[in-house]
Protein backbone atom coordinates (compact mmCIF):
# COMPACT_ATOMS: atom_id res chain seq x y z
CA UNK A 1 0.00 0.00 0.00
CA UNK A 2 2.83 2.19 0.87
CA UNK A 3 3.96 2.76 -2.94
CA UNK A 4 0.32 2.40 -3.98
CA UNK A 5 -0.20 6.35 -2.14
CA UNK A 6 -0.12 7.75 -4.78
CA UNK A 7 -2.60 5.94 -7.33
CA UNK A 8 -5.16 6.19 -4.44
CA UNK A 9 -4.53 9.92 -4.19
CA UNK A 10 -5.02 10.34 -7.77
CA UNK A 11 -8.23 8.12 -7.74
CA UNK A 12 -9.51 9.91 -4.44
CA UNK A 13 -8.76 13.51 -5.98
CA UNK A 14 -11.48 14.17 -8.19
CA UNK A 15 -13.89 13.35 -5.78
CA UNK A 16 -12.40 15.43 -3.05
CA UNK A 17 -12.81 18.29 -5.80
CA UNK A 18 -16.55 17.99 -6.48
CA UNK A 19 -17.36 17.80 -2.30
CA UNK A 20 -15.14 20.90 -1.84
CA UNK A 21 -16.87 22.35 -4.61
CA UNK A 22 -20.54 21.61 -4.51
CA UNK A 23 -20.36 21.16 -0.76
CA UNK A 24 -18.09 22.39 1.70
CA UNK A 25 -17.39 25.69 -0.31
CA UNK A 26 -21.35 26.64 -0.71
CA UNK A 27 -21.50 25.62 3.33
CA UNK A 28 -19.09 28.15 4.45
CA UNK A 29 -20.23 30.50 1.66
CA UNK A 30 -23.40 30.39 3.78
CA UNK A 31 -21.69 30.79 7.20
CA UNK A 32 -20.33 33.48 5.77
CA UNK A 33 -23.02 35.09 4.12
CA UNK A 34 -25.07 34.77 7.37
CA UNK A 35 -23.00 37.72 9.11
CA UNK A 36 -25.22 40.39 6.31
CA UNK A 37 -28.29 42.03 5.87
CA UNK A 38 -28.40 41.24 2.05
CA UNK A 39 -31.33 42.66 -0.14
CA UNK A 40 -30.32 40.86 -3.75
CA UNK A 41 -26.59 40.24 -5.00
CA UNK A 42 -25.03 43.20 -4.28
CA UNK A 43 -26.56 45.26 -1.37
CA UNK A 44 -24.87 43.43 1.50
CA UNK A 45 -24.35 45.17 5.31
CA UNK A 46 -22.58 43.53 7.89
CA UNK A 47 -24.27 42.83 11.48
CA UNK A 48 -22.77 40.59 13.24
CA UNK A 49 -25.26 37.71 14.70
CA UNK A 50 -28.22 39.84 14.22
CA UNK A 51 -29.41 36.75 12.24
CA UNK A 52 -28.62 34.51 14.49
CA UNK A 53 -30.36 36.51 17.14
CA UNK A 54 -33.23 36.61 14.50
CA UNK A 55 -33.76 32.99 14.76
CA UNK A 56 -34.69 32.41 18.18
CA UNK A 57 -37.52 35.02 18.17
CA UNK A 58 -38.74 34.18 14.57
CA UNK A 59 -42.29 32.53 15.06
CA UNK A 60 -42.55 31.13 11.38
CA UNK A 61 -39.50 29.29 11.94
CA UNK A 62 -40.67 27.74 15.08
CA UNK A 63 -43.34 27.01 13.53
CA UNK A 64 -41.59 25.21 10.73
CA UNK A 65 -39.33 23.71 12.93
CA UNK A 66 -42.44 21.98 14.32
CA UNK A 67 -43.63 20.55 10.84
CA UNK A 68 -40.54 19.45 10.12
CA UNK A 69 -40.39 16.91 13.56
CA UNK A 70 -43.91 16.13 12.74
CA UNK A 71 -42.98 15.07 8.86
CA UNK A 72 -40.06 12.92 10.75
CA UNK A 73 -41.81 11.51 12.91
CA UNK A 74 -44.01 9.90 10.43
CA UNK A 75 -41.12 9.13 8.22
CA UNK A 76 -39.22 7.39 11.13
CA UNK A 77 -42.56 5.66 12.20
CA UNK A 78 -43.34 4.70 8.56
CA UNK A 79 -40.81 5.44 5.82
CA UNK A 80 -38.53 3.06 8.10
CA UNK A 81 -41.29 0.35 9.69
CA UNK A 82 -42.91 -0.22 6.49
CA UNK A 83 -39.31 -1.30 4.66
CA UNK A 84 -38.08 -2.97 7.86
CA UNK A 85 -41.49 -4.88 7.78
CA UNK A 86 -41.16 -5.51 3.77
CA UNK A 87 -37.41 -6.59 4.27
CA UNK A 88 -38.54 -9.51 6.33
CA UNK A 89 -41.33 -10.55 4.69
CA UNK A 90 -39.04 -10.86 1.37
CA UNK A 91 -36.20 -12.04 2.99
CA UNK A 92 -38.46 -14.86 4.16
CA UNK A 93 -39.34 -16.27 0.60
CA UNK A 94 -37.15 -17.82 -1.81
CA UNK A 95 -39.51 -17.11 -5.30
CA UNK A 96 -40.19 -13.72 -6.87
CA UNK A 97 -37.87 -12.23 -4.41
CA UNK A 98 -36.23 -10.18 -7.58
CA UNK A 99 -39.41 -9.22 -8.22
CA UNK A 100 -40.47 -7.68 -4.92
CA UNK A 101 -36.79 -5.85 -5.02
CA UNK A 102 -37.45 -4.23 -8.13
CA UNK A 103 -41.50 -3.52 -7.42
CA UNK A 104 -40.49 -1.67 -3.99
CA UNK A 105 -37.56 0.25 -5.32
CA UNK A 106 -39.09 1.56 -8.38
CA UNK A 107 -40.72 4.82 -7.15
CA UNK A 108 -36.94 5.56 -5.64
CA UNK A 109 -36.02 6.29 -9.36
CA UNK A 110 -39.06 8.53 -9.87
CA UNK A 111 -38.07 11.71 -9.70
CA UNK A 112 -39.63 13.99 -6.22
CA UNK A 113 -41.74 16.49 -8.30
CA UNK A 114 -43.00 14.18 -10.42
CA UNK A 115 -44.71 12.30 -7.56
CA UNK A 116 -45.89 15.27 -6.35
CA UNK A 117 -47.69 16.65 -9.63
CA UNK A 118 -49.43 12.75 -9.61
CA UNK A 119 -50.45 13.51 -5.61
CA UNK A 120 -51.71 17.33 -6.47
CA UNK A 121 -53.97 15.59 -8.64
CA UNK A 122 -54.81 13.21 -6.33
CA UNK A 123 -56.05 15.46 -3.89
CA UNK A 124 -57.79 17.70 -5.87
CA UNK A 125 -60.97 18.74 -4.01
CA UNK A 126 -63.11 18.33 -7.56
CA UNK A 127 -61.60 16.10 -9.67
CA UNK A 128 -59.40 14.07 -7.61
CA UNK A 129 -59.05 10.39 -7.15
CA UNK A 130 -59.40 10.01 -4.07
CA UNK A 131 -62.47 12.64 -3.70
CA UNK A 132 -64.11 10.58 -6.37
CA UNK A 133 -63.58 7.57 -4.77
CA UNK A 134 -65.71 9.05 -1.83
CA UNK A 135 -68.32 10.40 -4.04
CA UNK A 136 -68.81 6.72 -5.40
CA UNK A 137 -69.77 5.63 -2.03
CA UNK A 138 -71.66 8.35 -1.59
CA UNK A 139 -69.18 10.23 1.45
CA UNK A 140 -68.68 13.84 1.66
CA UNK A 141 -65.73 15.29 -0.67
CA UNK A 142 -62.68 16.24 1.72
CA UNK A 143 -60.53 19.23 1.36
CA UNK A 144 -57.06 17.14 1.23
CA UNK A 145 -54.87 19.98 1.76
CA UNK A 146 -56.83 22.09 4.45
CA UNK A 147 -54.52 23.13 7.64
CA UNK A 148 -55.87 20.12 9.20
CA UNK A 149 -55.14 17.60 6.46
CA UNK A 150 -52.13 19.13 4.45
CA UNK A 151 -48.76 18.13 6.60
CA UNK A 152 -50.30 14.58 6.52
CA UNK A 153 -51.09 14.69 2.94
CA UNK A 154 -47.46 15.48 2.08
CA UNK A 155 -46.58 12.78 4.76
CA UNK A 156 -47.80 10.02 2.62
CA UNK A 157 -45.45 10.75 -0.90
CA UNK A 158 -42.77 11.86 1.17
CA UNK A 159 -42.35 7.95 3.17
CA UNK A 160 -43.72 6.03 -0.22
CA UNK A 161 -41.11 7.35 -2.08
CA UNK A 162 -37.94 6.46 -0.11
CA UNK A 163 -40.03 3.44 1.58
CA UNK A 164 -37.47 1.46 -1.41
CA UNK A 165 -34.10 2.82 -0.39
CA UNK A 166 -34.35 1.89 2.94
CA UNK A 167 -35.82 -1.28 2.10
CA UNK A 168 -32.84 -2.48 0.04
CA UNK A 169 -30.26 -0.84 2.59
CA UNK A 170 -32.39 -3.59 5.18
CA UNK A 171 -32.29 -6.18 3.10
CA UNK A 172 -28.98 -6.05 1.89
CA UNK A 173 -28.29 -6.02 5.92
CA UNK A 174 -30.42 -9.19 6.66
CA UNK A 175 -28.31 -11.01 3.70
CA UNK A 176 -25.02 -10.45 5.52
CA UNK A 177 -26.42 -12.91 8.50
CA UNK A 178 -24.88 -16.29 8.44
CA UNK A 179 -28.07 -19.09 7.41
CA UNK A 180 -26.86 -21.01 10.48
CA UNK A 181 -28.13 -19.18 12.89
CA UNK A 182 -31.63 -19.32 11.64
CA UNK A 183 -31.27 -22.87 11.32
CA UNK A 184 -30.19 -23.20 14.67
CA UNK A 185 -33.16 -21.31 15.65
CA UNK A 186 -35.92 -23.33 13.58
CA UNK A 187 -34.51 -26.78 15.32
CA UNK A 188 -34.61 -24.99 18.14
CA UNK A 189 -38.28 -24.61 17.81
CA UNK A 190 -38.21 -20.66 17.44
CA UNK A 191 -40.95 -19.05 15.96
CA UNK A 192 -40.55 -16.95 12.91
CA UNK A 193 -41.55 -13.73 14.98
CA UNK A 194 -39.41 -14.58 17.97
CA UNK A 195 -36.25 -15.48 15.47
CA UNK A 196 -37.17 -11.35 13.69
CA UNK A 197 -37.16 -9.79 17.25
CA UNK A 198 -34.77 -11.97 18.67
CA UNK A 199 -32.38 -12.41 16.03
CA UNK A 200 -32.57 -10.34 13.01
CA UNK A 201 -33.17 -7.28 14.67
CA UNK A 202 -30.33 -7.20 16.87
CA UNK A 203 -28.32 -8.55 14.16
CA UNK A 204 -28.97 -5.54 12.09
CA UNK A 205 -29.18 -2.98 14.69
CA UNK A 206 -25.68 -0.79 13.04
CA UNK A 207 -27.49 -0.86 10.09
CA UNK A 208 -30.99 0.64 11.68
CA UNK A 209 -29.03 3.30 13.28
CA UNK A 210 -27.63 4.37 9.54
CA UNK A 211 -31.36 4.38 8.63
CA UNK A 212 -32.81 6.49 11.34
CA UNK A 213 -30.01 8.45 10.74
CA UNK A 214 -30.55 8.85 7.12
CA UNK A 215 -34.29 9.17 7.04
CA UNK A 216 -33.59 12.15 9.70
CA UNK A 217 -31.15 14.35 7.61
CA UNK A 218 -33.37 13.34 4.55
CA UNK A 219 -36.57 14.87 6.17
CA UNK A 220 -34.98 18.10 6.54
CA UNK A 221 -33.56 18.05 2.53
CA UNK A 222 -37.78 17.77 1.92
CA UNK A 223 -38.30 20.06 -0.20
CA UNK A 224 -40.04 19.70 -3.45
CA UNK A 225 -43.39 17.47 -2.12
CA UNK A 226 -44.53 20.45 0.07
CA UNK A 227 -43.62 23.04 -2.60
CA UNK A 228 -45.42 21.34 -5.49
CA UNK A 229 -48.44 20.35 -3.29
CA UNK A 230 -49.07 23.20 -0.69
CA UNK A 231 -45.98 25.49 -1.38
CA UNK A 232 -45.51 25.51 2.39
CA UNK A 233 -49.05 27.23 2.78
CA UNK A 234 -51.81 25.35 5.04
CA UNK A 235 -49.51 24.90 8.01
CA UNK A 236 -47.19 22.65 5.75
CA UNK A 237 -44.32 24.98 6.07
CA UNK A 238 -41.35 22.54 6.74
CA UNK A 239 -37.56 23.87 6.97
CA UNK A 240 -36.71 23.71 3.83
CA UNK A 241 -39.28 25.69 2.23
CA UNK A 242 -38.64 29.05 4.76
CA UNK A 243 -35.37 28.56 4.01
CA UNK A 244 -35.71 28.84 0.25
CA UNK A 245 -38.51 31.73 0.22
CA UNK A 246 -36.25 33.36 2.66
CA UNK A 247 -32.97 33.62 0.58
CA UNK A 248 -34.79 33.39 -3.05
CA UNK A 249 -37.81 34.60 -2.37
CA UNK A 250 -37.55 37.48 -0.48
CA UNK A 251 -33.56 38.17 -1.76
CA UNK A 252 -32.41 38.20 2.06
CA UNK A 253 -30.12 35.52 1.42
CA UNK A 254 -28.03 36.92 4.33
CA UNK A 255 -31.17 35.31 6.76
CA UNK A 256 -31.39 32.55 4.79
CA UNK A 257 -28.09 31.84 5.16
CA UNK A 258 -28.55 31.69 8.77
CA UNK A 259 -31.68 29.08 8.85
CA UNK A 260 -29.53 27.35 6.05
CA UNK A 261 -26.97 26.85 9.16
CA UNK A 262 -29.40 26.40 11.53
CA UNK A 263 -31.22 23.00 9.72
CA UNK A 264 -27.85 21.25 9.52
CA UNK A 265 -26.80 21.72 13.35
CA UNK A 266 -30.37 20.90 14.12
CA UNK A 267 -29.94 17.62 11.62
CA UNK A 268 -26.89 16.87 13.58
CA UNK A 269 -27.86 17.78 17.35
CA UNK A 270 -31.10 15.25 16.12
CA UNK A 271 -28.36 11.99 14.75
CA UNK A 272 -26.76 12.47 17.96
CA UNK A 273 -29.63 11.99 19.76
CA UNK A 274 -30.91 9.03 17.86
CA UNK A 275 -27.57 7.53 18.14
CA UNK A 276 -27.43 7.87 21.62
CA UNK A 277 -31.10 6.79 22.40
CA UNK A 278 -30.18 3.67 19.85
CA UNK A 279 -26.83 2.99 21.80
CA UNK A 280 -26.36 -0.49 22.70
CA UNK A 281 -23.57 -3.62 22.82
CA UNK A 282 -24.28 -4.59 18.89
CA UNK A 283 -23.96 -8.58 18.37
CA UNK A 284 -21.63 -9.02 15.89
CA UNK A 285 -21.37 -12.67 13.49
Amino acid sequence: MKGDRKYIFMFLLPSALLMTLFLYYPFFKSFYLSFFRTKGFFDKKFVGWDNFHRLFTDNLLGAATLHTLELMLYVLLFQVGIALVLAVLVEGIGRLSTFYRTVFFFPVVISGTAISLLFVLFYNYNFGLLNNLLANFGIEKILWLDEGNALKAIAIPTVWHYVGFYFILFLTAMSKIPSDYYEAARLEGIGAFKRTTMLTIPLIMSDIKVVITLAITGTLKVFEFVWVITSGQNGSEVLGTYMYKKALVDQNFGYGSAVAIYMVVFGVLLALLANRLLKRDEITY
